[in-house]
């Protein structure tokens, strides 16, 4: 893969040519800390792909962890450039760079609330929805509310001053900042909201504060240039830097702050950032009003705005094709299923209310206004959260079906543009005259109609060989683009920030006074020039096709990928090696070199991705949750450690499934006699030094001794009600109650409920750990057995079957869809909805306890249990806490015991939050899960089910 970067960001080099990566890391690993520089391949190639079509590799990537960390690194840069990195979540390439890239994500995840939530005070590298989380015990939430905020990050919202749906101008980042704590390149350090924060900066940086007040000054004091700045930010504008700050404030201080929103991290570094909140608007009335073409939706659009809607949102004809494929949206509006789309257009409204009365009374007084509108379809505004989820599965959704269906080694472009809303009409016109003469056949168009900010989206193959191709017919494509959106008044980005893509461009949209007005704060700010050069400013008129992604076809997997990083604040493994992503990323660019012929780089990643891409990976299934095109990043490794050669643990793991039950038993008396003898630790430290680590687990104190019996006792050989499967993580890992098992048959017997269990049961298993593993010739062996069993047991699925543990219900629901079709008439269910649904109201819990931790599961996320789950905790307790920063584990089945680093990682942030949380109990719904949770917080998680039984007795 050719990245082309431009010269300023070009590493220093020794005599020989080659970058100086060894002085560079050695020079840094002395300003932080050693283990927070990674010059390693694959830590740098990990690192040179965000979110956007560019991509370029950092010569060092520096996880810092304090403002002084950061102001250390800019004093040892010695003019390497530095850019700041946390979501990577950004589309327009400010998040990669040749030079030192600095990830924020890690240790800059502080959330304070402050005034019973009316601010906040926030890490550059805490997401969105962490905050949100936060602020929604207050009734409050932050004002920014893009698409991206499972994994966007308050650093890179503020920094790219980005809106979304409904916050507009008026609750934006810009609109809503309070103060920062910043460091500049000069290393001074300051907190613009502490008192005297004006005067300190002039006295530690006065030739920027006295510059700052002469831009001030001058800008104030010329007419046209302030009537000119007022037009451009009465938009959503994201172009430039926010020369409104210097209208809007007058201290040096609080300007500084202000042009930080938006600035891209090419001014200063934002260590903290204070917000004030906006109320969550909980009651809403949803309604997608579709019209025959644009212009009859364009017409209908100022009545709408004025009539108080707080997001309404343009789909154009090739977007409700799209949403025709989503079988939500068409139960939503059934019109749109029937309907032959040909020029029709459509707006997705919605009203919200802090009341029912007063979303009710918002709804009724603009039902008069769509009454009259020259509607195709229903004109109801509907309360119904399951139709509401339709109608947005169909907006948000747009993103995902387009890309996921875009050709093998093509990129997802995804632009963004805001003009008056008088010329949003001709600007859509002339944008699909556009993709009609460059060919770009399936581009949509959508957005935030009532800011005149659109987005649209094609797909593109961008061959960067020079050659005349798909990078060419971009460039003459946004040429294009350029000249029709500043025809008609609008900013060239609206809410994805300048980046790389519009650097080129910032000069046309502002002319030359205003332009060089951005060039003398950017000298200000930064004299060097250290900060991601090429970002936002540049008068190269070809950067923005410079240094642009290329995409190998690899595997199935890997092909969908549009890179957004939405999976990452899901993945156990983020803090410890890779994430989603960036096994992706790696795929990528070790089949780049392969094709380069570069033997010795793939070699170097191939070797370094054995533990840092497949080993660590809990292959738990959580991105999948998260990721837009439903990749399931766990298939791609379950298959990777499939193809290695597993030799004699292949043929154990094999011969294991044949004898299930005979292994069970030995692993649970092997737990048990390991309590009772010393030294059991350092022996089996000493196993993994000279065998297989992915096959040698590490004991340690915290794990249990072995569990008993497999099957309970209670249950009955005939006239069942159902077939429970216990799982034989309970016959390998003890409990200090009475195992899940055990727990369900009680409470099936106090509910009158006669349970059964399949003959053999000690010998089968649902095939987890060899799926895991990719260890296919063994799960398949299992299967032959666990299957007839089944259907025998259930009378040919007339009983369903119950499963006490989460990943094993999961486990057996694969098995069935992947077995033989006379199978699957099976159902499997998992214990904690059937207690809930089927048990609780025959119950009586005579004393509840005060609290209870819980910890989900990622395959009861999965499973869609969580409401069920929730409930049976409900049930046992007053109190239920479930960490703001629940994640999966990391346990992940015998994962935890071969590479306990991975749950360390993993937990780490839910036991600093539950480290002064006194709780009556802490339960959670898998065995190894369980076991995680217990080592992570030095409590004794059980099953909840274990926890009712006990209370109900």
């Amino acid at each position: 893969m050719t990245l082309t970067g431009s010269p300023a960001e070009t590493p220093p080099t020794d005599p020989a040519g080659r970058p100086a990566l060894h002085a560079l890391h050695d020079r840094l690993a002395a300003a932080v800390r050693p283990a927070a520089v990674a010059t390693r391949a694959i830590d740098r190639l990990r690192m040179a792909h965000d979110a956007s079509h560019f991509a370029r590799t950092p010569a060092a990537v520096v996880t810092a962890s304090s403002a002084a960390e950061v102001a250390a690194l800019f004093r040892a840069a010695g003019g390497v450039p530095v850019t700041f990195r946390s979501g990577g979540t950004s589309l327009s390439g400010q998040a990669v760079t040749d030079g030192i890239l600095v990830d924020v994500r890690r240790h800059f995840r502080g959330i304070e609330i402050e005034g019973d939530g009316a601010r906040v005070r926030v890490g550059p590298g805490a997401t969105v929805r962490s905050v949100n989380t936060r602020l929604a015990r207050y009734g409050r939430m932050l004002g920014p509310d893009p698409a991206s905020e499972v994994a966007c990050t308050l650093g890179g919202v503020v920094a790219n001053n980005s809106s979304g749906m409904a916050c507009g101008t008026a609750a934006n980042s810009y609109a809503l900042l309070d103060s920062v704590e910043l460091v500049l390149p000069s290393g001074t350090t300051l907190d613009t909201g502490a008192p005297g924060a004006d005067d300190e900066l002039r006295a530690r940086e006065p030739r920027l504060w006295a510059g700052l007040a002469r831009l001030r000054d001058r800008l104030r004091g010329d007419a046209a240039l302030r009537t000119e700045i007022e037009r451009q930010f009465s938009l959503k504008n994201t172009m430039g830097y926010g020369l409104n700050s210097f209208l809007d404030h007058h201290d040096p201080v609080q300007i500084l702050a202000r042009l930080l929103v938006g600035s891209e991290g090419t001014l200063a570094f934002l260590a903290s950032i204070t917000m004030r909140t906006v109320p969550v608007l909980a009651h809403t009335r949803t309604g997608l009003l579709m019209f025959d073409d644009l212009a009859a939706a364009n017409r209908a659009l100022p009545g709408l705005v004025d009539s108080g809607a707080a997001t309404i949102e343009l789909l154009d004809a090739t977007s409700l094709r799209v949403g025709q494929g989503d079988g939500a949206a068409v139960d939503a509006v059934p019109l749109l299923g029937s309907l032959t789309v040909d020029e029709h257009a459509a707006f997705l409204v919605e009203y919200r209310g802090h009341t029912v009365d007063e979303v009710t009374q918002l709804a009724g007084d603009a039902s008069g206004l769509i009454s009259g509108l020259p509607l195709r379809g229903p004109r109801d505004l509907s309360a119904d959260p399951v139709a509401k989820a339709g109608l947005w599965t169909l907006r948000k959704a747009l993103y995902a079906k387009v890309a996921g269906a875009r050709p093998p080694g093509t990129a997802a472009l995804l632009e963004d543009v805001a003009v008056p809303v008088p010329d949003l009409l001709a600007t859509c016109e002339g944008l699909i005259a556009l993709f009609a003469k460059h060919d770009y056949d399936h581009a949509v168009i959508f957005g935030h109609a009532k800011d005149g900010n659109v987005h649209f989206m094609l797909t593109e193959d961008l061959d960067d060989s020079g050659t005349a191709g798909g990078r060419d017919r971009f460039g003459r494509f946004t040429d294009d683009m350029v000249d029709l959106v500043l025809a008609h008044g609008g900013t060239l980005k609206a809410e994805h920030g300048t980046g790389r893509m519009m650097s080129p461009f910032v000069r046309r949209q502002y002319g030359d006074e205003l332009y060089e007005v951005m060039r003398e704060i950017k000298r200000l700010c930064d004299p060097q020039g250290i900060l991601s050069p090429g970002v936002v400013l540049d008068d190269d008129p070809t950067a923005h096709l410079a240094g642009l992604k290329s995409a190998p076809a690899v595997e199935s997997e890997v092909d969908r990928c549009v890179e957004c990083g939405f999976c990452e604040p899901v993945c156990p493994s983020r803090d410890l090696t890779t994430t989603p992503r960036q096994r992706i990323v790696l795929r990528r660019e070790m089949a780049a070199a392969r094709a380069a012929g570069d033997e010795a780089l793939l070699a170097e990643l191939e070797a370094d991705y054995a533990y840092d891409g497949v080993d660590t990976c809990a292959v738990d299934g959580m991105c999948g949750t998260a990721c837009p095109v439903l990749i399931n990043t766990g298939d791609l490794v379950r298959r990777l450690r499939g193809e290695r050669d597993h030799g004699a643990a292949g043929a154990g793991w094999t011969l294991a499934a044949k004898h299930w039950g005979a292994t069970t038993r030995a692993a649970g008396l092997a737990l048990t006699v390991a309590r009772a003898v010393p030294g059991a630790a350092p022996v089996s430290a000493a196993l993994r030094r000279v065998a297989d680590r992915e096959q040698v687990p590490q004991w340690s104190p915290d794990l249990p001794r072995g569990g008993g019996n497999r099957v309970p006792g209670g249950l009955v050989s005939t006239d069942a009600d159902l077939v429970l499967f216990s799982s034989c993580t309970g016959a390998m890992f003890g409990s200090a109650g009475t195992g899940a098992g055990e727990a369900f048959a009680r409470l099936c017997a106090r509910a009158g409920l006669r349970a059964s269990a399949p003959a053999g049961l000690g010998s089968l298993c649902c095939g987890t750990p060899w799926k895991s593993k990719g260890l296919t010739e063994g799960a398949a062996a299992m299967a032959e057995r666990v299957l007839p069993a089944l259907w025998t047991t259930t009378r040919a699925g007339a009983l369903p079957v119950v499963s006490d543990a989460s990943s094993c219900t999961e486990g057996l629901r694969v098995m069935v869809a992947a077995g033989p079709e006379r199978y699957r008439g099976l159902r499997v269910l998992d214990a904690v909805e059937f207690t809930a649904d089927r048990i609780l109201p025959a119950l009586t819990v005579p004393a509840r306890l005060a609290r209870l931790v819980l910890h989900p599961t990622c395959s009861a996320t999965q499973l869609g249990l969580l409401d069920p789950l929730r409930r049976l905790a409900g049930a046992v307790a007053d109190d239920v806490v479930v960490p703001d920063s629940w994640s999966c584990c990391g346990f992940a089945g015998d994962r935890g015991m071969l590479h306990p680093e991975l749950t360390a990682a993993a937990t780490a942030p839910q036991a600093w939050e539950l480290a002064g949380v006194d709780a009556d109990a802490h339960a959670s719904c898998n065995r190894t899960c369980e076991l995680g949770m217990s080592r992570a917080t030095g409590r004794d998680y059980e099953h909840v089910l274990e926890v009712l039984e006990r209370v109900t007795r």
